[in-house]
């Protein structure tokens, strides 16, 4: 057994303290002795201090996005485990379409709908049923709400295709509807009805309730055809359909176009033939 060095360091007054009444206890003791059991006493306090501590387990932290506190070291594996292989998940069917008709006002909007025996939400339906008179233009901002819980209500209620008849003339004003539609898990769809602004405002003025003229110009800068980039999962053109020799164009629009995305660029919109 290698004997230890002896250090020569000089003990500290709380060795010296220890050392005391050891020496009073044992009067027997010679002074040689008792400066080596000193000498042990201070060897086996380093010895303490410096034996290399036990192999320790590092804690279990958890990771990203995991349980932290209580819940982290309860979930904590006690071992290692082979990595589980997670499942591939299909994406998800969309529940239903939200359709926003887009259009100036005289395009053929109503009549499409009718045509096609659909029912469409829309603010002459809201003002209505509020206020009985189809021509109320006071409350705007009370219609427009009332018309997004309208919606709302029937996308709760998981209704498949849910239509909306507007002019939604800008991306801006879509934006809403069609955020609405994605939080509920739908698709947005559009069709547009591509009609010459001037077919549109000789329509309107032999309308009973019109727009003024001015108003219609207006809206007509404004129209802006949609775009898959907002968010469209499908766009639908509608125009009017010539015949051979015809002077004027006809009353109603006949000619669609369903146009699919194509990695997410416009539409291409392609002229209908006579």
């Amino acid at each position: 057994m290698n004997q230890q060095p002896e250090f020569e360091s000089q003990p500290d007054e709380a060795e010296l303290q220890e050392s005391q009444p050891a020496a009073e206890v044992d009067g027997n003791v010679g002074p040689q002795q008792q400066m080596r059991r000193d000498r042990n006493r201070r060897r086996g306090r380093r010895g303490r201090g410096n034996r290399p501590p036990g192999a320790a387990q590092p804690p279990t932290l958890p990771g990203p996005g995991g349980p932290t506190g209580e819940a982290g070291e309860a979930e904590a594996p006690t071992e290692a485990a082979e990595p589980v292989a997670q499942p591939v998940t299909a994406a998800k069917q969309p529940k239903g379409a939200v359709v926003l008709s887009i259009g100036l006002p005289g395009s053929g909007k109503s009549t499409w709908f009718k045509r096609h025996n659909i029912l469409p939400l829309s603010s002459d339906m809201v003002r209505i049923l509020l206020f009985d008179d189809v021509t109320e233009q006071r409350y705007q901002d009370l219609v427009f709400s009332t018309l997004r819980t309208m919606l709302r209500a029937r996308l709760l209620a998981r209704r498949p295709s849910n239509y909306l008849d507007a002019t939604n003339l800008s991306a801006h004003e879509r934006r809403t509807w069609i955020k609405l539609a994605h939080d509920f898990g739908y698709e947005a769809h559009a069709v547009f009805f591509d009609v010459p602004p001037e077919i549109c405002i000789e329509r309107n003025r032999r309308r009973e309730r019109n727009v003024p003229e001015d108003v219609m110009h207006r809206m007509a800068a404004k129209l802006r055809p949609p775009k898959f980039e907002e968010g469209f999962a499908k766009i639908t053109v509608v125009r009017l359909k010539k015949k051979d020799g015809a002077t004027s164009p006809p009353e109603e629009p006949r000619q669609e176009f369903a146009i699919e995305p194509d990695e997410g660029g416009p539409p291409e919109i392609v002229d209908s033939e006579c």
